[in-house]
């Protein structure tokens, strides 16, 4: 908090020069969008600047209000095509302001004039959150309310001429409003606005882990190949603070922190390996020889010096596991056929875990790290996946369909003992535990847009979090636009603070 009141009390001793109406910004100035400026006729000055420290944008807008015919209120956006998601993490600087109906969110507007058609997801200064719409130039705008009060997580997605609210207190799950057959043209300025709902007033709000997502266009189907653009994110576990710190146009995934704290190893969607130096922030490529068709299921061992590699070799029967030394080199075939697809080495580095499919059936299977016979560890019927050691050796943690809905187990090292650990509403893939044992981490779906079974690349995702210890419902830590290759391996920082994670977006279109 000391750090946010610094950033603003910096940013309010510069906002005098930083308001032009409508301006074409630089990138420092403006971030992703393109211009800011005041919303209709004769209002009180407002400003929007950028904060490249902290990914953060700081707006100040005044204004009558954002209702009846017309609207009053300071607008920082971008000219976009198509469909997309926006998000955001929302706060009002200040407990109270001067109005409680002061206004801030995202917008979709026709145009920048005052009475113009557009649609919002907007949190009040009282709590209230709603969707509110105005359908054609100069109409009475319409509202629905949320049932959730005090959102301060705020997305608003737009498919055709649908417009689909979530909002949520950080912490939680979305909770749903959606408008259809509102037709703002297929070019239309998306944004983030403040409104002091007083034209003599100006209020400020602070926006964070701002993302505008442009969705794959074949996003329905389970199969669809990954060639969506990529961002490396890095999620503070005690804040929720996401910082993008690498963006490719292309498909990266499935980021491992390396035990030395210092880089993460990925693979992209060619199947080559790659070494992010944390300092630099670049990355370079790390030799695994002739071993370069490389998928998602790549895991480090406990003592940093081996990476485990899963490779697909179609004539042995799919996805084969290799291990190579950590700076690379040749790597060495372990398990004999495919599919196999690594998730886990034992602490003592003498085991492997993994997920392999053997006549017809997926299971988790153990397999010594040096090669040698693949041990059977579950025989129920359906899929378990994603087998991974707890850093006591105690546990092997996994996800399983055999509950009826895609949900997070454990069992002991040689298979006894399964026992559930999650159970709600949503498909729950990968459970990562932290290097200090105390922490769960792992991929929610949403049960009305995935199949149990499948876990696709595009789809609307959550980072949840439980500790080890058991008991309380998982908080939610990122809601973002991903899935296959977010986050299928263990991706947790030495220290156990922080995650690496990849979220997506097409950044070629639209834009």
């Amino acid at each position: 908090m000391k750090k946010l009141k610094l950033h603003v009390f910096l940013l309010l001793a510069t906002l005098c020069i930083t308001h032009t109406a409508f301006s074409q910004n630089s990138h420092s100035q403006s971030g992703i969008f393109d211009g800011h400026g005041d919303i209709g006729t004769g209002v009180k000055p407002g400003s929007a600047v950028y904060l490249p420290q902290t990914q953060q944008y700081v707006i100040s807008g005044a204004g009558y209000n954002i209702w009846f015919d017309h609207d009053e209120f300071q607008y920082l956006w971008k000219k976009i095509k198509g469909d997309f998601i926006l998000y955001t993490r929302a706060a009002f600087v200040g407990a109270k302001g001067v109005e409680e109906h002061r206004k801030a969110g995202w917008m979709v507007r026709k145009n920048l004039e005052g009475n113009s058609p557009h649609i919002n997801a907007v949190t009040h200064g009282d709590g209230l959150t709603s969707l509110q719409y105005r359908k054609t130039v100069g109409a009475q705008t319409e509202e629905l309310k949320s049932s959730l009060t005090h959102a301060d997580v705020i997305q608003l997605e737009r498919k055709g001429t649908t417009y689909t609210m979530r909002v949520a207190r950080y912490g939680e799950p979305f909770v749903t409003e959606k408008v259809t057959d509102l037709d703002l043209g297929d070019e239309v300025y998306v944004g983030l606005f403040v409104g002091s709902h007083n034209a003599d007033v100006l209020e400020t709000g602070v926006f964070r882990d701002v993302r505008i997502t442009v969705p794959h266009k074949d996003d329905t189907n389970p199969n669809v190949r990954m060639t969506l653009g990529s961002n490396l994110e890095l999620l503070e576990v005690a804040s929720g603070n996401r910082e993008i710190i690498y963006t490719v146009p292309y498909s990266i995934q499935a980021p491992n922190w390396t035990t030395d704290g210092k880089s993460l190893i990925y693979n992209d969607n060619k199947g080559i390996m790659y070494n992010f130096d944390l300092a630099s922030r670049q990355p370079s490529k790390l030799n695994t020889g002739t071993i370069t068709n490389n998928n998602n299921d790549h895991v480090i061992s406990f003592d940093g010096k081996m990476l485990g590699l899963s490779s697909n070799v179609r004539e042995l029967g799919g996805s084969i596991i290799y291990t190579v030394p950590i700076k690379g080199g040749i790597p060495k075939q372990i398990t004999p056929k495919g599919p196999s697809y690594l998730h886990g080495w034992s602490p003592d580095g003498k085991s492997l875990v993994f997920c392999g499919q053997r006549n017809n059936e997926f299971d988790v299977y153990r397999i010594p790290a040096a090669g040698g016979q693949e041990e059977r560890l579950t025989t129920s019927p359906g899929l378990d996946d994603g087998p991974e050691y707890s850093p006591d050796g105690k546990y092997i943690y996994f996800n399983s369909v055999r509950s009826g809905t895609m949900q997070i187990w454990r069992m002991a090292p040689d298979g006894n003992n399964q026992e559930q650990v999650t159970n709600d509403d949503f498909n729950n893939w990968f459970a990562h535990i932290s290097p200090d044992g105390k922490w769960m981490v792992f991929l929610s779906f949403l049960k009305e847009e995935v199949e149990p079974g499948n876990h696709p690349p595009y789809k609307h995702v959550y980072i949840r979090l439980l500790p080890t210890s058991g008991g309380g419902t998982p908080k939610v830590l990122a809601y973002f636009y991903g899935g296959q290759g977010s986050i299928n391996t263990p991706s947790w920082s030495p220290d156990s603070k922080r995650i690496a994670f990849i979220s997506n977006s097409d950044m070629g279109a639209g834009q």
